[in-house]
């Protein structure tokens, strides 16, 4: 019998690992039924995939391919044949993003709290993760040059507000989903003009331009090259006058984490956020005041989803069970970063859990739900997963394509 022996930091229990399940190259899955790993010891079950960021691929991907939308981790899984797939970000019960989500570098959910989030890089060398607590937010400039005018956007695909500026791109759904009311501005680039993506770190070539607007009957389609600019209220604000058929307009996006650079968050293609930083290289997070959270979140045992990653890159996703004595009592912040240690991790994060809680892998061609989500009637649906799929045959770069749309630029 194989043992995979993992020891954390020194002074750590070391962790001992049956042989695990081989999914396909680069993926691996244990079980523990391990009440040690509480203390007092009480029923544990705790679901892992180790994870060769050279052969594997990892990436976030919608419920149904847009915000306004939740499903299972399963359904989304096959539909993207995956290997493997945990449940990823926090969201509201119409699941909108609760957090930073950016999919292949569009950032489709802003926050201005600073909480903990992992950003995937991606390049022929494989899958890198970074870790911090992080903000993110959008700006839109009208004009060019010395007459330009930069307006703070309050939100990204989320529900319109009164007296509040919202972005909307194609990733929330086919319309802005909003009543009469308001003023909308469609967004886009003239037919026929080339753009250049900015994976090459360039602006594009041709500006968006505000080919419509203001609207206020609502539910304004979103063009799948641009965006739709929604002001909650029927007197457009001094900030917005220059929105006027065929102006410039331009969409920066800025990430601002509270520990290490900018800069390797605009290389990341996805950036998930969650609750929770546990480790960040090396060290431990123990203060989340600057998170806000309650502390029953923190000091409550419940179902945990856990990204990290050891010293040498290897990829951990762990899914642990809670809410049923007598299979698994779940675990405290504590005690999930306690994990993290005995295996090995130099940055770990908590992503949702609850009911949310969810692994799903495939085994011979056939997948399934292997950990025991809480939720009487089974897998909770979710507004988005971490998928785990096999390294393209050849890998370029950057790995993903470009949008259909150019994502809003980062700022650096």
């Amino acid at each position: 019998m194989l043992f995979v022996l993992l020891r954390g930091p020194l002074g750590a229990q070391t962790l001992d690992l049956r042989e695990p399940r081989q999914l396909a190259p680069g993926a691996q899955l244990y079980h523990l039924n391990a009440p040690s790993l509480v203390n007092p010891p009480e029923p544990m079950s705790v679901w892992l995939l180790r994870l060769d960021p050279t052969l594997i691929e990892l990436r976030s991907v919608l419920a149904n391919d847009e915000i306004l939308d939740t499903e299972v981790v399963s359904t989304i899984a096959e539909r993207h044949n995956a290997i493997a797939a945990v449940n990823a970000g926090f969201f509201l019960p119409n699941g909108d993003p609760a957090g930073v989500l950016t999919l292949d570098r569009r950032l489709v959910s802003d926050t201005r709290r600073p909480r903990g989030a992992v950003g995937i890089i991606r390049d022929e060398r494989g899958v890198k993760l970074i870790y911090a607590r992080l903000k993110a937010t959008a700006t839109l400039t009208i004009g060019s040059g010395a007459g330009k005018r930069m307006v703070e956007i309050d939100g990204v695909d989320t529900a319109r507000a009164r007296d509040r500026t919202r972005l909307y791109t194609p990733s929330y759904n086919e319309d802005t989903d909003t009543a009469a009311g308001g003023l909308e501005w469609v967004l886009d680039r003239p037919k026929g003009l080339v753009r250049r993506s900015l994976g090459d770190g360039g602006r594009p070539a041709d500006a968006l331009r505000v080919v419509s607007g203001p609207h206020k009957a609502g539910k304004t389609r979103i063009p799948a090259s641009g965006f739709v600019l929604s002001f909650g209220g029927s007197v457009r604000p001094a900030a917005l006058a220059g929105l006027t058929r065929g102006a410039r307009v331009s969409i920066d996006v800025s990430y601002e984490p509270l520990e290490g650079e900018p800069k390797p968050w605009a290389s990341a293609q996805d950036i998930v956020g969650g609750a929770g930083l546990l480790i960040r290289d090396g060290r431990d997070v123990s203060d989340w005041s600057v998170e806000v959270f309650n502390k029953g979140f923190a000091e409550g045992r419940h179902p945990r989803t856990m990204i990290g990653d050891a010293a040498d890159g290897t990829i951990w996703l762990a899914t642990v069970d809670g809410r049923q004595p007598p299979l698994s009592v779940g675990m405290t912040l504590e005690e999930l970063r306690t994990l993290a240690h005995r295996l090995g991790l130099v940055n770990a994060l908590n992503l949702d859990g609850g009911g949310s809680t969810t692994m799903w892998v495939k085994e011979g061609g056939r997948g399934g739900v292997v950990n025991n989500p809480s939720d009487l009637a089974g897998p909770r649906k979710v507004s988005d997963a971490l998928l785990v799929t096999p390294v393209p045959a050849r890998r370029q770069e950057p790995t993903s394509p470009p949008p259909k749309h150019d994502a809003p630029k980062p700022q650096q």
